[in-house]
């Protein structure tokens, strides 16, 4: 963390020289000074095919894995209240969908501890990879640009990220001087599924040459979601009505309505949600480089959707969130101009979070606390003879502790510092490229004295992980690549310290302190292809684990036994974590083609499919994996209007978990079109919306909660952005 700080104090020296010789040379010349030449906007959406979150800033068509950039009309969109929801039609995406407000992206059927979501490069220091229904604390409204970077490239931000990282790009530290010496974007947005309300703004403003001040806010207020039929499932209704038509017991302090639950239609209870953020940062902007910092605050209040009893002994909730986070953050990145090295980049997040659980009286169940702090310091090598590079040392901390009813964790600590660097080499139609992360993971469990169920001591992890690969330009438009990779991943505190119960997933989790390193090799090739009126990307991948962690049901006596020592009695299913060998293996492809020209727009066509099959050796599917989808639509694009239809399959998932139930398939149609009243070049645009337009009742086979807890039904939604 030193070398990080020691960093942003250079690059801050080095920025206020430069800021100082540009002000005495322009005050020399002139007796009223202009601002300054606008740097280059790293990550703004004219560039759009440029990877902003690879340390070696690559065009889209050139990235040696499967990758996805959402911004523009595309993101607007696309854009709901959480991210999961948001990014779930991309290819190679699916979200958890624990209800509308958290709902997490899932990569590859990867979720939870492998994948990372970042803000900026930065993870977002908050509890959402702990538990399904703790949100993500990134407010989509507020996004210029998401990128999705999957496979072994990832592993340079974490060897967490074995799975992917989704990238969320901000304006909160500006890039930029403003030519006019302000900007302001605004977004309001109105979604009929939930009565949901939501509106964000963010401005610019130089003062002077060389410092620019920003300001941003949101607000969403949503209704419980409406759904397209049922909210029980067709088997939890059945064995809800079969539960009705047995004699009530006479000590049943408060009997559940099994037929009326069974019968429930429509909006879905408790899934209402109000969330607001603001947030402020400043930056010292020359030609040569950026410094800035920002703080930011997210305070939300979310239902979560009731887990309903079908049968005796089941608990039935309505919990609500109330989370709060304050994050500072700071970035900095200076153009050397040296023959070796051209940048040095350092990116440093804090943030405080909690939420409360609160029971249906308001009171506080269950608490959970999180402090975070990350860094990353890179230095990125000149472009000598065609071979450059990044190397960097990424620095993270959290103290996690969960206090109160479902304490199902002691307070832990986790402390990790990688070393990491990215090599690539191009000549003429080849290019190659090499990564690897050294990386050590300390993980410490505190123990109270009352409760003696928790493990207490400490585990350390050395891992090393490395991916080699590349492409080969077959013509000026076709790029095939294939790469391969080793990784390794240490157990998070989570698959290693958990002893309790936990409401979020119904289930007694039971962890293990002698986990050893997750391993795996993965193999995956490439195709793009990108001419005048079409565009073509595909990946093919296959990972073979070994040590693989995933959570099992075992007996209800294992998990009593682990809870004896505190005289706890397991009332839920229990669920353990353990090690076996497992594979992977899929695709995702998304193309498009320009059928005509009629007049002033084009028509394109465009399709995405996706397909993940993932197993525990000699045990069975791996749980909650999405089944195959396809996704087609037809598009006319002018200057001043857009209109979209597109047509989305899911197929059945019957490949699952012994706990699990099916999942069937379903098909919903969805349609737009986008006004830009004062041309293409415009900030305002205007989009309507019409999702689910047959209102079909639609689960995910991803989420812990689909029998409990459909996709929104038939969604009408406008969506109008602006700026100055």
């Amino acid at each position: 963390m030193k070398t990080m700080l020691f960093g942003a104090t250079a690059l801050a020296a080095l920025l206020a020289s430069q800021a100082h010789a540009q002000t005495v040379a322009t005050d020399a010349a002139t007796p009223a000074p202009t601002p300054a030449p606008t740097p280059a906007s790293v990550g703004s959406t004219n560039q759009r095919d440029i990877i902003v979150t690879a340390p070696i800033q690559t065009s889209e068509r050139d990235v040696l894995q499967g990758t996805t950039v959402l911004t523009g009309q595309e993101l607007t969109r696309q854009l709901r209240p959480s991210l999961g929801e948001t990014l779930a039609r991309q290819p190679g995406v699916s979200a958890s969908s624990f209800g509308p407000s958290a709902s997490r992206p899932i990569l590859r059927g990867f979720q939870g501890d492998r994948i990372r979501v970042l803000t900026d490069g930065i993870g977002s220091i908050d509890v959402s990879n702990t538990s399904v229904d703790h949100a993500v604390i990134i407010d989509p409204l507020l996004a210029e640009r998401i990128e999705i970077l999957r496979g072994p490239s990832a592993l340079l931000y974490g060897t967490s990220a074995v799975g992917g990282v989704v990238n969320v790009i901000d304006t909160r530290i500006p890039r930029s001087v403003p030519e006019n010496g302000y900007r302001l974007n605004g977004i309001a947005n109105y979604g009929s599924a939930a009565n949901e309300r939501s509106g964000g703004m963010a401005g610019d403003v130089a003062v002077g040459q060389h410092l620019v001040l920003h300001a941003d806010g949101s607000y969403l207020k949503s209704g419980d979601l409406r759904t397209g039929g049922y909210i029980l499932s067709r088997d939890a209704r059945a064995q809800a009505l079969a539960t009705a038509a047995q004699p009530v017991d006479p000590n049943e302090a408060d009997p559940i309505d099994y037929a009326a639950t069974a019968q429930l239609k429509g909006k879905l209870p408790n899934t209402q949600s109000e969330t607001w953020t603001a947030g402020a940062g400043a930056s010292i902007i020359t030609d040569n480089g950026s410094l800035g910092v920002s703080y930011s605050h997210y305070d939300s209040l979310y239902g979560v959707p009731i887990r309903y009893a079908t049968q005796p002994g089941q608990e039935q909730e309505a919990p609500r969130l109330d989370v709060v986070q304050n994050r500072v953050d700071l970035r900095g990145e200076i153009d050397t101009g040296g023959d070796v090295f051209s940048k040095i980049r350092v990116r440093v997040g804090q943030a405080s979070y909690r939420h409360f659980e609160l029971e249906e009286d308001n009171s506080v169940g269950t608490a959970f606390y999180n402090k975070g702090l990350e860094g990353r310091l890179e230095v990125v090598q000149a472009n000598r003879g065609g071979w450059q590079g990044a190397s960097g040392v990424q620095f993270y901390n959290r103290i996690f502790n969960v206090v109160g009813d479902e304490a199902f964790l002691p307070k832990n600590e986790t402390n990790q510092t990688g070393l990491f660097t990215l090599q690539q080499y191009e000549a003429g139609k080849f290019r190659a490229e090499g990564g690897v992360r050294y990386e050590i993971t300390d993980l410490a469990a505190r123990t109270p004295e009352d409760d003696l169920r928790f493990y207490r001591g400490s585990q350390s992890y050395h891992s090393v992980s490395g991916s080699l690969g590349a492409s080969y330009a077959l013509t000026d438009s076709i790029r095939v690549g294939l790469n391969g990779s080793r990784t390794e991943r240490a157990p998070s505190a989570e698959e290693l310290f958990a002893n309790g119960a936990h409401a979020g997933t119904q289930a007694y989790e039971l962890g293990n302190p002698d986990f050893k390193l997750e391993k795996s090799w993965g193999l995956e090739g490439t195709l793009h292809a990108h001419g005048d009126g079409f565009s073509f990307d595909a990946s093919a991948y296959y990972n073979w684990f070994s040590n693989y962690i995933s959570e099992n049901q075992v007996a209800a006596s294992v998990c009593q036994a682990a809870a004896n020592p505190s005289g706890r009695v397991v009332d839920l299913p229990c669920f353990q974590y353990q090690q076996a060998d497992a594979r992977y293996y899929g695709f995702e492809a998304d193309a498009s083609v320009k059928l005509a020209q009629i007049g002033g727009y084009a028509v394109n066509a465009d399709v995405l499919g996706d397909y993940v099959h993932a197993n525990i050796v000699d045990q069975g599917p791996v749980p909650r994996i999405p089944p195959m989808r396809v996704l087609g639509g037809i598009e006319a694009q002018g200057d001043r209007i857009n209109g979209r239809v597109e047509v989305e399959h899911v197929f059945d998932q019957n490949r699952i978990a012994a706990f699990e139930t099916k999942t069937n398939d379903y098909t919903m149609v969805n349609a737009s079109i986008g006004l830009s009243p004062f041309g293409k070049d415009s900030k305002t645009t205007l989009l309507l919306s019409a999702n689910n337009l047959f209102d079909v009742n639609a689960r995910r086979a991803t989420s812990f909660l689909k029998d409990f807890a459909p996709l929104a039904g038939r969604d009408f939604r406008a969506t109008l952005r602006f700026g100055l």
